[in-house]
């Protein structure tokens, strides 16, 4: 089908009162509607571009890692344990938009404890520690795109 004939079935739709067309040339199939109330309301769908992670891991275990929230206390990096996404979705901190966060960095967690939300397609999976210790960082903006096997936290493990 050409793009030609798709942009002037476009115009006619607009240009009249037809809120839908559907259009089929051998396998190919173009359906064209628009909303009955205003012909000139659309919706786009943002596209999110993922950028690389910024994340600076020391090279070597036993490097210290600088925890800025403790005033100059090191860390080092073999009692660091990194929390990932289990699932590509969206990051959130708290359960809610008006609600508390549930974990902040110097925070206390124990095994089972939930520390954030991961959204894929409209459903809330929980994020659960799976050690005991201390936050030490959280890797990721709130309300942002993760994706699987991304980290989310570091913990001081106790």
């Amino acid at each position: 089908m050409d793009i030609n004939l798709i942009k002037r079935l476009i115009k006619i739709v607009e240009q009249s009162q037809i809120t839908d067309l559907s259009v089929q040339e051998g396998e190919l199939r173009v359906r064209i509607s628009k909303n009955s109330n205003s012909a000139s309301q659309l919706k786009y769908q943002t596209v999110h571009e993922l950028q690389p992670s910024s994340i600076q891991m020391p090279a070597q275990a036993g490097e210290p890692v600088r925890d800025t929230k403790t005033a100059g206390k090191e860390v080092h990096a073999d009692n660091i344990h990194e929390i990932r996404s289990p699932i590509v979705g969206t990051f959130y901190r708290a359960p809610a938009p008006d609600a508390d966060p549930y974990v902040q960095v110097g925070d206390v967690i124990s095994p089972g404890m939930v520390l954030c939300i991961v959204e894929a397609m409209k459903l809330m999976n929980e994020i659960e520690s799976d050690v005991s210790g201390k936050i030490v960082k959280i890797l990721v903006e709130n309300a942002t795109p993760v994706e699987y096997n991304q980290p989310l936290f570091l913990v001081e493990k106790t």
